[in-house]
């Protein structure tokens, strides 16, 4: 069923707004009570509000780093618009914006609800761990430093998200340290780790793909739609059926699996008769990116 969801646009994003659904409710209810900080942008929005309440004893009446995580977003879905694939900033701005609500809305507890950190700390790495693998498995994002990442790892050869993520940790932890002690920073690492885990466990959007289609025609603008609009590089060639001795166009692209949806509806538009050979789990090397949609 969820494996159905994935190939509809709108299944796809309602599944996404439901996982950052399930994010907000692990952070308010097993993170921020006990005073820890998740990882990234929402982490540095939560140091501030702690700043703010704490050490200045500013009480805005509800959760300002919900707010505050929307308003970082801006600029950063204005980068994505200009760099990524608008149907991935597109979702992930509904996520955002929803993600945002979310942590506004959902009250967090007086007292916590699981009383031992530790513990509390492990359920909130899984659960949101679990919902995040969801949000990116179904082409979308909660926004935050990933766009960040994702954006300067086009930029340099050899840079990666993942070492941008644990570059900004390591800043947030260690602020978490000086302003406050060993153990809210040691919690929250903790927290971070069983997230990643988790996360890698239920994301599986790196999957490629190979597809070769076959058409009786030559079409211009399908290969034209798939380097514009997939952003992928495509080969083709001319080929003849063994049958018929009748010439066919051939065309070769990986792509991560959930493209394969959006490119076969567009070869169905230009050619109803074509077929298509799908290969999973291709090892693909050189230039060849991941995309997030």
């Amino acid at each position: 069923m969820f494996s159905k969801a994935l190939h509809n646009r709108w299944a796809r994003l309602g599944m996404g707004i439901l996982g950052v659904l399930l994010m907000a409710i692990s952070i308010n209810l097993f993170v921020v009570p006990h005073n820890l900080y998740t990882g990234g942008l929402l982490g540095f929005c939560q140091l501030f509000r702690s700043v703010l309440t704490q050490e200045l004893g500013v009480e805005p009446g509800f959760d300002i780093s919900g707010v505050l995580y929307l308003l970082l977003n801006i600029p950063l879905l204005i980068l994505a618009w200009k760099t990524m694939g608008r149907g991935f900033v597109v979702r992930t701005m509904t996520c955002t914006v929803c993600c945002s609500l979310f942590l506004t809305m959902i009250p967090v507890p007086a007292h916590p609800i699981v009383e031992d950190t530790l513990t509390s700390c492990l359920l909130g790495g899984m659960v949101n761990g679990f919902a995040g693998g969801i949000v990116l498995t179904c082409g979308c994002s909660s926004g935050g430093f990933d766009i960040l990442g994702l954006y300067m790892s086009k930029k340099g050869k050899g840079f990666t998200v993942g070492k941008f993520s644990i570059s900004c940790n390591a800043v947030l932890y260690a602020l978490c340290l000086v302003l406050f002690d060993a153990a809210t920073a040691i919690y929250s690492t903790i927290y971070t780790v069983f997230n990643s885990l988790f996360l890698d466990r239920t994301h599986q959007q790196s999957i490629t793909v190979q597809v070769l289609i076959f058409t009786r025609e030559k079409h211009t603008e399908l290969p034209k739609f798939i380097m514009e609009r997939l952003e992928r590089g495509v080969t083709y060639w001319q080929g003849y059926g063994a049958y018929t001795d009748q010439p066919l166009q051939v065309l070769c692209v990986c792509l991560s699996k959930y493209e394969i949806q959006t490119l076969q509806q567009e070869v169905r538009k230009v050619d109803p008769n074509a077929f298509f050979i799908v290969q999973e789990g291709v090892r693909v090397g050189g230039n060849f990116e991941k995309h997030l949609s």
